[in-house]
Parts: structure tokens; C-alpha cells; sequence
């Protein structure tokens, strides 16, 4: 019989800066956008985001002082590790264990630049023990909270009586680009936020086993010819969006038979899925989900929800989702879930649950 591995906890956490739409709109106008024909453009690109908040790692004042890829990548490391750790002793809380019970921590972020890497800064803050092993990942962007959990599991497979922490911190504001009006910058900065997550999971011999929704299964999908549908590039004023109008498209081609993928080996459909844990990448990208999958808004009614309250928050966004389906909608014994996101690669990463 295959491995499980329990998911102890997850935890969202968001810093305490939080402003409408609008005035981040008007923030961005005002910063990147001199022409008031793209000002008009932007607010347009923003209201039909559905978004109706977003979350910054700075007071909105501070944002005029980052005058370069430095200043900005030292407000990354400060407010990373703060919220890293807040999310990680939540976690742990919840989970009931400790730092000290950590095996494996893993961290992952793409909205900054961090050697040591943020899981070795976060370990000497909360006390995880000198012998933790860690896998900091970088360059996974919005999958990477779907991917974590997938590769915690490959984990706790072959060391199963241990305990595995992932913590994910993006602070997608920091890598604003003063002077890039292209659509990419227009489309991002009124769609992504700041925030971070963390998950705690423990192999099924461990004495937590079985408290909290299994993973059975996952699946990855790298697509072919598609690398330049979302990324950075990486240039002396720091990180520069990459967005193509092709995501949708690549999500309508591959996904459902991703989905068969995950669910046909457990003799499982569509219709048997309980809950939907799906990254909120925007409007488009989950209209063009729902359709391929045959589901309705409130299906995905968690995803929505996190997109109007605090926008797309890259690899943490899907760990928002767990968490808001742990507390808003709980599961019976036996129900099925799935965990979906989508990054650069361009990529998928999903996982089977079961309770």
C-alpha cells in the first residue's frame, strides 16, 4: 500500500497593511504611469481584476522611498522573515508540535533574493534544531505552494515517522517596475498582493498521523514550448513581470486532462471531488478552470473569495485557499479534494486529498 502524509496545519498570515483597490491603482498610476490615457487603461486592467483588497509588505508611503532593486530587496528580507516565522509558529501551533519536532523545513519565494535563504533565517528565529535539514526553491512563482506540498509528501514517503514544514513568503509589491508600462506590469499590479503561509505535515507513522486530510497522490505537468507564459526577467532594476495572454488558453488545452491524470488511477471523476483548493491566478484563468472541468462559481467558491479579499499572492495564494477551506468549509471522513496551481514552466502541480 502506498504512503500517505497527513496535513497537520496550514496557516495564511498577511502584514497589516491593507488598502482598497483603488487606492493601489492610483499608487501605481502615480509611480509608473506619467501618460493619464495608461492611467485610464490601468484602472480598467484593476477594476476587472475582482479585486477588492490587497495586502502590502509596506505602509503605502514607504513605496516613493524604493528607489532601486537594493532598497526594495532589503525590505523583502526584513518583512520576509517576520511573516515567515509568524506563519511558521502559527502553523506549528495548530499542528500541535513544536520547532524542536521539525525534520525538513522547506521554503519557497520568488519576489526576492535571499543567501542565506529564507528557511535558515526563519530556523535560527523560531529554534528549529541545528540538525533540521532544508530545501529552500526558488523560481516556481505561483505553483510552488501546490508543488510544496507535492514534494513534502515524496518526502514523508521515505522518512515516515517525521515531521516536514513549507513556508512560503511573497511580497509581489517590492518587485514594482517604476518604468515598465507594458500590459504585463499593468495586468500584475493590480492583481498580485503580499502575504505568506506555511504548512505542517507528518508522515503516516508519525503519532499525528490521520489527524487532518491525507495526501494519497500527485501529479506534475511541465508544458512543452511555453516558457515564456510567466516568469521574471531579471535585469539591473530587479524583477520584471513576465504574463503572457496565453495562460488561459494553456490552462483550457492541458488541465482537464491533468485532472484524469490525478483522479483516473483512484478510479475517481470530477463529479466525486468534494473540494476544489485552486490557485486564484485571476478572473480568466479560473473561468477557463471551471470550464474545462465542468464546475460553477461556487465550486470554486474559496478561490474566489481569496481573489477579491487579497488578491493573488503567488505560491502562498493556494495555501490561503487550504486554509480558508479548513475553517469555512470542513469535510466529512472519506471526502475527496484537490489542490491545483499553475506557474512558470509553464507548469502544473496537483494533489489528491482525502479526509
Amino acid at each position: 500500500m502506498k504512503r500517505v502524509t497527513t496535513i497537520s496545519a496550514v496557516r495564511g498570515v498577511l502584514p497589516p497593511h491593507r488598502y482598497p483597490q483603488a487606492q493601489l491603482t492610483e499608487l501605481f498610476g502615480r509611480l509608473c504611469l506619467p501618460d493619464p490615457s495608461a492611467r485610464a487603461v490601468a484602472s480598467r486592467f484593476h477594476t476587472s481584476a475582482r479585486v477588492a483588497s490587497r495586502h502590502l509588505a509596506l505602509p503605502i508611503e514607504r513605496y516613493v522611498e524604493l528607489d532601486g532593486f537594493t532598497a526594495a530587496n532589503d525590505a523583502f528580507l526584513s518583512v520576509a522573515v517576520d511573516l515567515g516565522c509568524e506563519a511558521a509558529l502559527a502553523a506549528l501551533t495548530d499542528a500541535g508540535l513544536t520547532p524542536s519536532d521539525v525534520d525538513l523545513v522547506m521554503s519557497t519565494t520568488v519576489t526576492g533574493i535571499a543567501v542565506p535563504s529564507l528557511d535558515a533565517r526563519i530556523a535560527s528565529r523560531i529554534g528549529l534544531r541545528p540538525d533540521v535539514k532544508r530545501l529552500p526553491i526558488f523560481g516556481l512563482g505561483c505553483v510552488a505552494g501546490a508543488a510544496g506540498i507535492a514534494r513534502l509528501h515524496d518526502f514523508l514517503r521515505g522518512w515516515p515517522t517525521s515531521v516536514v514544514m513549507l513556508v512560503s513568503v511573497e511580497l509581489c509589491s517590492l518587485t514594482l517596475q517604476r518604468e515598465d508600462s507594458s500590459a504585463a506590469n499593468i495586468v500584475a499590479s493590480g492583481l498580485f498582493g503580499d502575504g505568506a503561509a506555511a504548512v505542517v505535515a507528518v508522515g503516516d507513522r508519525h503519532p499525528s498521523a490521520g489527524v487532518g486530510p491525507r495526501v494519497v497522490d500527485s501529479v506534475s505537468h511541465l508544458y512543452e514550448n511555453s516558457e515564456r507564459a510567466m516568469g521574471w526577467d531579471i535585469g539591473g532594476t530587479g524583477l520584471t513581470v513576465v504574463l503572457g495572454a496565453e495562460i488561459p488558453d494553456l490552462v483550457r488545452a492541458h488541465l482537464a486532462k491533468d485532472v484524469e491524470r490525478l483522479l483516473s488511477p483512484h478510479g475517481l471523476g470530477t463529479g466525486d471531488v468534494a473540494r476544489w483548493i485552486c490557485h486564484p491566478g485571476g478572473p480568466k484563468v479560473i473561468e477557463a478552470i471551471q470550464s474545462v472541468l465542468d464546475l460553477d462559481e461556487d465550486d470554486l467558491a474559496m478561490t474566489w473569495n481569496s481573489l477579491r479579499r487579497i488578491g493573488n499572492v503567488s505560491s502562498a495564494s493556494v495555501l490561503h485557499v487550504f486554509a480558508d477551506t479548513l475553517t469555512d468549509r470542513p469535510s466529512s471522513i472519506g471526502d475527496w479534494g484537490v489542490v491545483m496551481a499553475m506557474g512558470p514552466g509553464f507548469c502544473a502541480e496537483l494533489v489528491l486529498l482525502r479526509w
